[in-house]
């Protein structure tokens, strides 16, 4: 959502931890933000099309948390859901689980991976409705819907707006009930 990028680059706020499948590259998305210094911590499963967010990392002015794809996942539907955190058995015995607790169940060893919820969700949508309705193309659906739950304030970048009742219903993956602000992005009429 660039357009939604820029606000927060405008804004100038500070000392952000971002939450995201991955750093993007570079010149684009939250890349923007690393390239800023305005993100003190990065929580991913992938950086490796981003040599800044490396370099930073290296460096020592940006902590990086690697997370694996479906625990990263699941943290946020946990936070969204309200719960503590879920146990899986990836990562164990990997740098993944250093410092985190390891919790027996029926004799099996699994990861607490605490909950993750955020202030801001700043999301990419191809289609919304007036009311905030949204349905999602390619990697966007991948944390979009999961990460509407979680946070406490959800604003939405659209590519395609339509009226209410315009929008097939089957098509909504977040719920309007959920969105907090709506824009149009670069693409919209």
């Amino acid at each position: 959502p660039e357009l939604l990028i820029d606000a927060v680059i405008e804004s100038g706020a500070k000392n952000l931890t971002i939450i995201a499948n991955d750093t993007g590259v570079p010149g684009r998305g939250i890349s923007r933000l690393i390239d800023t210094d305005q993100v003190d911590k990065v929580i991913t499963t992938h950086v490796g099309l981003n040599p800044r967010t490396i370099e930073r990392s290296i460096e020592g002015s940006l902590e990086l948390q690697l997370v694996p794809q479906g625990s990263l996942a699941e943290q946020i539907r946990c936070g969204g859901a309200g719960l503590g955190g879920a146990l899986t058995p990836t990562g164990l015995g990997t740098e993944v689980a250093e410092g985190k607790r390891v919790i027996e169940v029926q004799g099996k060893a699994y990861l607490l991976e605490e909950a993750l919820r955020a202030d801001l969700a700043l999301l990419k949508s191809a289609i919304s409705d007036e009311f905030g309705n949204s349905f999602y193309e390619g990697t966007c659906k991948n944390f979009n819907i999961v990460m509407a739950y979680a946070a406490d304030l959800v604003m939405v970048e659209c590519d395609q707006l339509v009226d209410i009742g315009d929008m097939n219903p089957h098509l909504v993956e977040t719920s309007g009930i959920l969105v907090d602000h709506l824009i149009k992005g670069a693409k919209c009429e």
